[in-house]
């Protein structure tokens, strides 16, 4: 089965820059201006030589020495230097572990180093910082994916579907989903290995996954009306998982929780009509307006 997985190519992170002009002799003291020659530089595909001015950015502590740092890692992982890349991003959050860009960034680098289980860290400490962050609760839905654990993935794209539900990438977690309801695994090839408890409520979860949807079979379910029976079981599986365990998880908390509450709530009509068709009601919006989630 084809599974549409795209992984984060290209500069990401600029999302967070400040912006770029041209600077011809930038002052060696400025750091703004050197952040701005760099950016420059970056953006005339010249990243390389735009790390000089990175490097003096960081060595002063200014509203530009977080994004050098972010910047500096992405340059290096553009020029496939993965190991200066997570360098960069993890001197970058010694100095300022408060900043959510470092975060995803450095994620989306152990993420492309097949590094899932830090991938899945720092997409966490991420998501913390910035729950409406779509890019995040998506790379928290591709690395749990890629360490098999379905129903963790199901329910991020779920999540990133409700920050963004009508592009050309929530078309794509939608094919995911489906492929995760259908049976679809990945191949565990990263690194790392899970630990105890996380082995056993895996195959606890995707036990309960795939008796889900046997049943759903069984009661001949179509469509919208399939999707909503499958959905909402699977939410009520992973809220009464988590509402059983003294220790919670960020999963159990921001997630499980949050989705059990949906499914609960009336709105799952709504919310599937939103997977499917990238549609978000009224209601279901107010829903999403009022309900809180918890870390």
């Amino acid at each position: 089965m084809q599974l549409w997985l795209r992984t984060f190519l290209g500069f990401l992170f600029l999302s967070n820059a400040f912006f770029a002009f041209a600077q011809d002799k930038p002052d060696a003291d400025d750091p703004a201006a050197n952040y701005k020659t760099a950016l420059s530089l970056i953006n005339a595909n010249k990243g390389k030589e735009g790390i000089p001015y990175l490097e003096k950015v960081i060595k002063t502590s200014s509203a530009y020495t977080a994004a050098a740092y972010s910047l500096l890692g992405g340059v290096y992982d553009n020029d496939h230097q993965p190991e200066k890349a997570i360098a960069a991003y993890k001197d970058g959050l010694k100095a300022y572990p408060q900043d959510q860009s470092l975060h995803y960034n450095l994620g989306l680098a152990y993420f492309r180093g097949k590094q899932y289980g830090n991938a899945e860290t720092e997409a966490i400490e991420a998501i913390k910082l910035d729950p409406k962050h779509a890019n995040s609760q998506r790379m928290y839905a591709l690395v749990t994916f890629h360490q098999n654990k379905r129903v963790n993935a199901l329910l991020g794209f779920c999540s990133f579907l409700l920050l963004e539900p009508n592009t050309q990438r929530s078309a794509e977690a939608f094919t995911n989903m489906q492929s995760i309801l259908k049976g679809g695994t990945l191949k565990e090839d990263g690194t790392g290995i899970l630990a105890a408890d996380d082995i056993k409520e895996r195959a606890i979860l995707n036990a309960g996954l795939t008796a889900i949807t046997t049943s759903a079979q069984a009661k001949k379910l179509i469509g919208t009306a399939l999707l909503e029976y499958e959905l909402k079981a699977i939410f009520t599986l992973a809220g009464q998982n988590a509402d059983k365990k003294i220790d919670k998880t960020f999963f159990d908390k921001f997630y499980a929780a949050y989705f059990y509450k949906l499914a609960q709530s009336g709105n799952m009509p709504a919310f599937t009509k939103l997977v499917a068709n990238k549609e978000m009601g009224a209601g279901l919006m107010e829903w999403v307006k009022v309900t809180e989630r918890g870390f």
